[in-house]
């Protein structure tokens, strides 16, 4: 019997070839937003890894959407031309079936930051910083920029920002497009009370904190053809007591879901500085499952989930219906395929690099394990 990880799922009109997904990773190594040849050799890598799906990393709407200088965007006919040479390449050297999407993000207050290996705070003066946004003039934590609270007139040009960037990687050739709905980015400021402290039509109840995210989701559907799927990463908790919680979520992929949403990829966390999450193996496998069966749209697990035997136990325990990798892909860059040969499981490789197979090559070293 084949395992449910190496099983085919649809996400709404498209199906990937087996259950594993690699997250969208920040490279932060962008030209005002476009791909460089960072971008090119990794993307390359990622489609020969042996995961179904390939979720590009967080690429901004807007330029002030981006969280650092090295993001990468869709905001320009630039972005849109090198990530297109991206794609294409990737797609020649991909493994069968393999599908590329791409995570659809605005940084919001968390915005104009330094790369992590710069230290991964707030941009001063002097090294090119902008104007942050937000629901509401707080900041993310101290030291942080404060956010100018957006008016009706800069919400409603986010949402078509995002329709526009939606239209642009579908002439790139993505055919997955997930909606950056957490960590504290804007649309996840929405929904989070700590974060939203207005008494409009876009903040104060439930109802109306996910209204801005869901008006996103409605925009961007509406803006693509019917065969692109269209999912979120969404906050399953906000950890915190006065912040967003897991039945809020519930009721994020509920809306989710009647607007033709095809998954929900359920993280947490990142609300505020302050907030300590209890990062640990699977931590965040028991909110995709709550979410799951709280609002019955496929569900992505994500967050230290490094084995393949793990993997395949949250998919058979019904905890999830895919699960995405992240730093395990970076650190090996074939786990699909050694996820695979954990579970018995024969993939295709590159002819190229077939020859060291563990059926080919006695000494192979099996990781994802």
């Amino acid at each position: 019997m084949t395992p449910l990880l190496f099983t085919p799922l649809a996400l709404g009109s498209v199906t990937v070839p087996n259950r594993i997904a690699i997250a969208p990773m920040c490279q932060y190594s962008a030209d005002d937003g476009s791909m460089t040849d960072w971008h090119l050799q990794h993307i390359m890598r990622m489609g020969m890894s042996g995961c179904g799906l390939v979720i590009v990393e967080a690429t901004a709407v807007e330029r002030r959407g981006r969280i650092t200088h090295g993001c990468t965007g869709l905001y320009s006919d630039s972005n849109e031309r090198t990530a297109k040479r991206v794609i294409d390449a990737a797609k020649a050297v991909a493994l069968p079936g393999t599908k590329f999407g791409v995570q659809l993000a605005h940084a919001g207050r968390k915005a104009s930051s330094q790369r992590p290996w710069e230290g991964g705070a707030a941009l001063k003066a002097h090294e090119d910083s902008w104007q942050t946004v937000g629901p509401s003039a707080v900041p993310f934590g101290a030291g942080w920029h404060t956010p100018q609270a957006m008016t009706e007139d800069d919400i409603e040009g986010v949402i078509q920002h995002f329709a526009a960037a939606a239209e642009r990687a579908v002439r790139v050739g993505y055919e997955v497009l997930e909606l950056h709905m957490a960590h504290g980015y804007l649309l996840h400021s929405f929904c989070s009370p700590i974060s939203n402290q207005r008494n409009d039509r876009w903040g104060g109840s439930l109802e109306k904190r996910l209204a801005l995210p869901l008006a996103v989701m409605k925009a961007v559907r509406a803006a693509v053809p019917h065969h692109i799927a269209v999912g979120a990463r969404i906050t399953g908790t906000d950890w915190v007591d006065g912040g967003m919680t897991t039945e809020d979520a519930i009721v994020l992929a509920r809306g989710l879901k009647a607007l033709d949403g095809a998954y929900a990829c359920v993280s947490s966390g990142a609300a505020s500085a302050d907030v300590r999450v209890p990062v640990g193996p699977l931590y965040q496998v028991p909110l995709a499952e709550k979410i799951k069966a709280g609002a019955g749209i496929v569900t992505r697990a994500v967050g230290l989930i490094t084995t393949a035997e793990d993997a395949e136990r949250v998919l058979q325990e019904g905890k999830a219906d895919q699960i995405a990798v992240a730093r395990a892909i970076l650190d090996d860059p074939h786990w699909g395929l050694h996820a695979a040969d954990a579970l018995g499981v024969t993939l295709p490789r590159a002819l190229q690099y077939d020859r060291a197979s563990p059926a080919k090559w006695p000494g192979a070293r099996v990781n994802a394990r």
